[in-house]
């Protein structure tokens, strides 16, 4: 079990990896944040949106399913979205240098920290 503080700093580890954050998608609100990127808090509550649209359109497909992760590419960046297990609500949301990362290690490495984290 990692706290939030321990699972950002995990995933600032990562090479490339920017920004951070940990958001309850009921509220929009950050439970944690790192790095300087940009307004964390601002990107974290325009996530909220993606993750709620997607659950939504899964609803109205019938969908019993979970979301593993979102993935957004930009032209210099990877935003990775990354629920928590059986918390769906709450995500791990990543930001990564596109040059400098990794995306499948990246993508593997935030999954392995939202099932660890406990909230």
């Amino acid at each position: 079990m990692a706290s939030v503080d321990e699972s950002m700093k995990e995933l600032l580890t990562i090479d490339g990896a920017a920004a951070v954050a940990v958001v309850d998608s009921d509220s929009g609100m950050v439970l944690g944040k790192e790095g300087n990127a940009f307004d964390l808090d601002l990107a974290a509550a325009g996530n909220t949106e993606v993750v709620k649209a997607k659950l939504n359109t899964m609803k109205s497909l019938g969908l019993a399913d979970s979301i593993n992760d979102i993935l957004i590419t930009l032209s210099s960046q990877y935003h990775i979205i990354t629920p928590l297990p059986g918390k769906a609500t709450v995500f791990m949301y990543l930001v990564l240098d596109k040059a400098k990362s990794n995306l499948a290690l990246a993508r593997i490495k935030t999954q392995d920290c939202a099932a660890a984290l406990k909230i």
